[in-house]
């Protein structure tokens, strides 16, 4: 009975970190998300981005920067911060749609939940 009941906890063990082992991590999902900056990004960023955040190509071939996958024209948070905020190479700022703290959230959100890091 003792071999029975340490057998089946074995089992139990094993595919449990079978299953540990065989999955992947979750790609953050803007779509899905609750978040209060995945929101502003479906309200403010998604019509050029892209409802993921993967960039598109616009008909007269203009490149709409991917936010998930190197290479990054932005490195740091504070260039992060200025792009946003301040807009160019064709984006529009949005200092004055956002608060400084929606600003600062949509760094954070950019860095971590788009870029993994």
């Amino acid at each position: 009975m003792y071999r029975l009941k340490l057998l089946i906890i074995l089992a139990f063990a094993v595919t449990f970190m079978i299953g540990c082992l065989d999955s992947k991590p979750q790609r953050y999902s803007i779509t899905d998300s609750k978040a209060y900056e995945a929101s502003l990004f479906r309200q403010n960023c998604a019509i050029c981005h892209g409802p993921e955040g993967e960039g598109k190509t616009l008909e007269d071939g203009k490149q709409i920067p991917n936010l998930r996958q190197p290479p990054f024209k932005y490195s740091t948070d504070e260039q992060i911060y200025r792009h946003i905020a301040e807009g160019g190479n064709g984006m529009v700022p949005f200092r004055n749609q956002l608060s400084e703290r929606e600003l600062r959230s949509m760094v954070e959100f950019v860095r971590r939940d788009l870029r993994g890091n």
